[in-house]
C-alpha cells in the first residue's frame, strides 16, 4: 500500500513507492516503481533498476536448496549483497541530485524514468512474484525435467511480449509525458521528457528479461546472482552521473539548456545499467543447468489459468498506476513553480523505503515462513499471534527513525544533498517533505505487513480489492491538501496523503484479517502503540533540545549539519531507549537482550 516514486523487483516488500532509481528487478539502487495495495509510488527504492523500492509482493514459493547451499549461506549471500546494494542504489540517488539539482531537468528525468517501471508493472511486476514463481517453483518439482520446458516457454513468450510493449510504449512516449506532466508545464520540459524517454523506456526489456531470470534462478537456490547484479546497474549510473558531472559541471541548468550530449549520456547511461544488470545474470543460468531454446507451444503454459491467477494482482497494479498518474501531476505543477517537484519526493520517498527496507522487511522475512506454514496448516490462530507480534516489533523499532526523520529533518536533508547542482533551497525543500514522510513510516511498514499476511493464507484478491478504495482516498486527500496548502508545501501535502491512505489501508486489512484468522491481540498492540507514543514523543522533545543548542541553528551548514546529525540523533537514540526501558516496552527489550548476549559471545 504504497505511494512513491520507488520500485523494485526483488523479495522486498519495498517495493511499493514511487520511483526508485530505475525499473528492474534490484534491491535498492535501481529505478523503480513499486506498488502495494493502495500504493502508487514513484522508484524502487533499489530503486534504479532503486524504488526499488519491491515488485509488489505475493505469495512465496519454496526454491529448491541443493544447488544452492545452504540456506545460511544464502541468507549470508543476500544480507551483504542488499546491503551493498542499498548503499550504492543511495550513493546513486545522491549523485544524480549533485549532477542534476531539484529542478526542472531534474524533475524531467525522474519523470522520464517513471514510465518504464510502470510499463513493466502493468505487464509483468506484480504478476512475477505472486502467480509466476510459484508456478515456477511447482513445474520444477512435478515436471520430469525440472520445469526446463516450461520455463523455456515462458522466456520465449515474455521476451517476444516485451519486446512488442516496448515498441509500442516508445512510440506513445509523447502520450505518457502528457499524461505525467501538469497542462501548465512547458514545451521544452515536455520535449526534454520525451527524448529522455525514448532512451530509456527500452529498459522495460531488460527490466523484465532481469526479473524473469533472477526468478529462474532463485526456484535453483541461486541467490547470488540477483543479488548482486543490481549494484552491477548502479555503478554504471554512478559512472555516468560522474561523467556528466566531469563533462559538463553540477549546476542547474534549463530545459532548453539539455543539448544532445547531455540527453544521450543521461538516458542512454541509465538504459545501459539495466542492459549490464541482465547480462550479469545470464552466466548464472548456465551454472544452475538451464540452457536457452525458443519454444513457441505456448499453449502448454496454461495461459487461462496463468490469466486467472494473475487477474487481482493486475487490478492491484492498475489502480496504483492510476493514482501514480494524479501524483506525477501534481508534482511537476510544483515544479512548474521551482518547488518541490518528482526528484525531491522521490528521493525523500526512498529515504523512507530504505528505513521500512532494513527494518520491517527483515521482520516480514522472518514471519513470512511461519505464517504460510500456519496458514497451509490451518493453525489459524498461530497466524494472528504472528501477525500481533509483527505489528508491535515494527512499530517499536522503527518509531525512532521516524522521530529521526522528522526532529533532523533540515541538518539530514542538508548533510545528504546539498552537492553541486543540489542547492540550499532544494535541501531546505527535502527537509519539508521529509518531515511529512516522519508520519507515514510506520504506517506503510504495518500495512505491508498485513498485506503479507493476505498473501500468505494465500489471497491476492482481498488485497487488490483493498487497494481501490485505499488508492481513491489517497487521491482524494492529496488533492484536496494540493488546493488548500500554498505550492511550497505541495509535495509535503502529497505525502501526508499516503500517510492517511496507509493507516487506512492498515486498519482495512486488520478488521478484514480478523473475520479470517481471528483476534489478532488488539489490546497488546494498542498498549504498545501507546509506550511507543509516549516514547517517541519523549526522545522527539530530547532531540530538538540538543539540536537547538548545537551551532548552525534552523539552517546549518555542511559540517554543522553533520554535528546536528550525529548529536541529535544519538540522544534520540539514547532517550528512546531509556523511555522504552522505563515504560517496560517488551520489543525494544528483548531486542536489547539479543544484542547484550550476542556481544557477549
Amino acid at each position: 500500500m504504497s505511494s512513491g516514486l520507488y520500485r523494485s523487483t526483488n523479495a522486498d516488500p519495498d517495493r511499493h513507492g514511487l520511483v526508485s532509481d530505475g525499473p528492474g528487478p534490484d534491491p535498492d539502487g535501481a529505478t523503480r516503481i513499486s506498488v502495494g495495495p493502495g500504493g502508487q509510488p514513484l522508484v524502487e527504492a533499489t530503486a534504479p533498476p532503486g524504488e526499488p523500492p519491491a515488485t509488489t509482493p505475493g505469495p512465496p514459493g519454496e526454491p529448491d536448496q541443493p544447488e544452492g547451499g545452504s540456506a545460511a549461506s544464502n541468507s549470508a549471500v543476500m544480507a551483504l549483497g542488499s546491503l551493498v546494494s542499498r548503499g550504492t542504489g543511495f550513493l546513486r540517488t545522491l549523485v544524480l541530485a549533485a549532477a542534476l539539482g531539484g529542478s526542472l531537468v531534474g524533475n524531467a528525468y525522474t519523470t522520464a524514468q517513471i514510465f518504464p517501471g510502470m510499463v513493466y508493472e502493468f505487464l509483468l511486476g506484480g504478476i512475477l512474484t505472486s502467480v509466476l514463481v510459484p508456478v515456477l517453483v511447482r513445474r520444477r518439482k512435478s515436471d520430469a525435467d525440472q520445469g526446463q520446458a516450461y520455463a523455456q516457454r515462458l522466456l520465449t513468450l515474455a521476451v517476444l511480449a516485451l519486446a512488442g510493449a516496448t515498441l509500442v510504449a516508445m512510440a506513445a512516449a509523447p502520450v505518457l509525458t502528457l499524461l505525467y506532466s501538469s497542462d501548465r508545464t512547458t514545451g521544452e520540459f515536455r520535449e526534454l521528457v520525451t527524448l529522455l524517454s525514448y532512451l530509456m523506456l527500452p529498459m522495460i526489456f531488460f527490466t523484465g528479461l532481469s526479473a524473469l531470470v533472477s526468478a529462474l534462478l532463485n526456484t535453483r537456490g541461486h541467490f547470488a546472482a540477483p543479488m548482486w547484479a543490481p549494484i552491477l546497474n548502479n555503478l554504471v549510473v554512478i559512472a555516468t552521473l560522474g561523467t556528466y558531472i566531469a563533462v559538463f559541471g553540477a549546476r542547474i541548468v534549463s530545459p532548453d539548456e539539455m543539448t544532445a550530449g547531455r540527453i544521450v549520456l543521461l538516458g542512454g547511461g541509465t538504459l545501459l545499467g539495466v542492459m549490464v544488470q541482465a547480462a550479469g545474470l545470464l552466466p548464472a543460468l548456465r551454472k544452475v543447468g538451464f540452457r536457452w531454446r525458443w519454444r513457441f507451444d505456448f499453449r502448454a503454459l496454461g495461459l487461462a489459468e496463468l490469466g486467472r491467477l494473475g487477474a487481482w494482482m493486475f487490478c492491484y497494479v492498475a489502480v496504483s498506476q492510476l493514482g501514480l498518474v494524479v501524483v506525477f501531476n501534481l508534482l511537476n505543477r510544483a515544479g512548474d513553480d521551482d518547488e518541490a517537484g518528482p526528484l525531491i519526493y522521490n528521493n525523500v520517498f526512498l529515504l523512507m523505503m530504505m528505513a521500512h527496507g532494513i527494518i520491517a522487511v527483515s521482520v516480514i522475512t522472518a514471519l513470512m515462513p511461519r505464517m504460510s506454514s500456519a496458514a497451509a496448516d490451518g493453525r489459524l490462530a498461530d497466524v494472528a499471534a504472528d501477525l500481533s507480534r509483527g505489528t508491535r516489533t515494527v512499530t517499536a523499532v522503527l518509531a525512532p527513525i521516524a522521530v529521526c526523520y522528522a526532529v533532523l529533518a533540515t541538518p539530514l536533508s542538508t548533510a545528504l544533498f546539498r552537492y553541486g547542482a543540489f542547492n540550499t533551497e532544494a535541501a531546505e525543500a527535502t527537509s519539508v517533505v521529509l518531515l511529512a514522510a516522519a508520519a507515514a513510516l510506520v504506517p506503510f511498514a504495518v500495512s505491508q505487513l498485513f498485506t503479507f499476511a493476505f498473501y500468505a493464507l494465500p489471497d491476492t484478491r482481498t488485497p487488490a480489492l483493498i487497494n481501490i478504495p485505499v488508492v481513491l482516498l489517497r487521491v482524494l486527500v492529496q488533492v484536496g491538501l494540493y488546493v488548500m496548502l500554498s505550492v511550497q508545501f505541495a509535495a509535503a501535502g502529497l505525502m501526508v496523503g499516503n500517510a492517511v491512505s496507509y493507516l487506512a489501508a492498515a486498519v482495512l486489512s486488520a478488521w478484514l484479517l480478523r473475520r479470517r484468522v481471528g483476534r489478532i491481540g488488539f489490546g497488546a498492540i494498542m498498549v504498545t502503540f501507546g509506550k511507543v507514543a509516549l516514547a517517541a514523543a519523549g526522545a522527539a522533545l530530547v532531540g530538538w533540545l540538543v539540536v537547538t543548542v548545537l551551532p548552525g541553528g534552523d539552517s546549518p551548514g555542511q559540517v554543522t549539519s553533520f554535528v546536528q546529525l550525529l548529536v541529535g540523533g544519538a540522544a534520540i537514540a539514547a532517550a528512546y531507549l531509556g523511555l522504552s526501558v522505563a515504560l517496560r516496552i517488551r520489543e525494544v527489550n528483548d531486542l536489547l537482550m539479543m544484542v547484550r548476549r550476542r556481544l557477549g559471545r
